[in-house]
């Protein structure tokens, strides 16, 4: 393409100032950065000396947003960049334009409810737009190392046949995100056997803390007793399948493994990110009540939360990511939920 020839030109006359920086300091793109994950990915790495750019879809402000959980440092150094991943020529301007050691790309349409309802959707974005991406990698910046945010979701009710679930278990999603994600996760490592690109891949299982959104399950129940706290809900709590199990950590925890997979992960590697301890959904919502203060609360299964085509049971066997890092979960699940209790709290305040 004589496209991308003018900008690989583009790139070797921008060498040397690529090459003006300090020692020591990576440079970091995170796609997704205004979501869930990302704000909290962009404080760490501030944290650890860093240069952050994110990644925003269009210019509309919505950055300012992430302030209710990224640090006063970390968003005042943070830079933002605008592009589409669906947008193959906003990426080699982005791709051109800076030089980067490494991409967290976390960008999603991450909800399985609504991959069903709008599966199409949900595979532009997942799928189109990550292939975008690692194109515009491998076609100017060969130096750049990927980390590819896939989801547990690929395993689907892997664990009601073999319980823990390693790397090597078989791929079986059970929903249109599940399946968009394992397209991905298999393309990378084709690019990565092939000696395209220098990529891992992370599998997280279950995570949440402050920011998530509230049609997510734990999050959900956190969003309705703040609104119940605040007098601006009856005490009737919509809740879904309060039986399934999962293993959840802390979303800040989570970050601390990506963030050493990027420096100590293998290249063409899968990694499970979870915890140890399995629990029923009601134990979270049990939790937020019981730190909530609030009394006889009225809990209703509403059909829109209860999903018909579910994962029973999830539990990661997280020996891989233990070992090529020295990771754990670290956060008591007791601070997590007090903090995203008092995060929607606040933030509906």
């Amino acid at each position: 393409m004589k496209y991308k020839f003018i900008l690989k030109i583009q790139i070797e006359l921008n060498n040397e100032r690529f090459c003006k920086r300090e020692d020591n300091v990576s440079r970091y793109l995170i796609t997704g950065a205004t979501g869930f994950v990302g704000p909290h990915l962009a404080n760490l790495l501030v944290a650890e000396g860093h240069e952050v750019y994110g990644l925003i879809r269009v210019c509309n402000g919505r950055e300012v947003d992430t302030i209710d959980v990224m640090e006063d440092e970390a968003f005042k150094k943070m830079k933002w960049l605008f592009g589409d991943l669906k947008d193959l020529r906003s990426l080699y301007k982005i791709f051109t334009e800076n030089q980067y050691d490494g991409v967290f790309h976390l960008a999603a349409q991450s909800h399985p409810p609504t991959s069903f309802t709008d599966p199409v959707e949900t595979f532009a974005d997942n799928v189109q737009g990550s292939v975008n991406l690692i194109d515009a990698i491998q076609s100017f910046q060969n130096k750049c190392r990927l980390m590819f945010c896939s989801t547990s979701e690929v395993y689907g009710r892997a664990s009601e046949t073999y319980g823990k679930i390693d790397e090597t278990t078989e791929i079986m999603p059970v929903n249109p995100y599940g399946a968009s994600k394992a397209a991905i996760d298999l393309y990378l490592q084709e690019r990565v056997n092939n000696g395209f690109i220098d990529g891992f891949i992370t599998r997280a299982f279950s995570h949440t803390g402050p920011r998530r959104g509230k049609n997510f399950s734990i999050s959900s129940d956190a969003y309705q007793i703040a609104r119940m706290m605040l007098g601006i809900q009856d005490k009737v709590l919509n809740i879904g399948n309060l039986d399934t199990e999962r293993v959840v950590i802390d979303v800040r925890d989570c970050v601390k493994a990506y963030y050493l997979l990027m420096l100590k992960g293998k290249s063409g590697e899968a990694y499970n990110v979870g915890g140890n301890e399995v629990k029923k959904m009601r134990w979270f919502t049990e939790k937020l009540l019981e730190l909530s203060g609030l009394e006889k609360v009225e809990m209703y299964v509403h059909p829109n939360l209860y999903r018909k085509i579910d994962i029973q049971i999830q539990i990661p066997d997280i020996t891989k990511v233990q070992e090529a890092t020295g990771w754990k979960p670290e956060i008591p699940l007791d601070q997590t939920m007090k903090d995203l209790l008092d995060y929607w709290v606040k933030k509906l305040s």
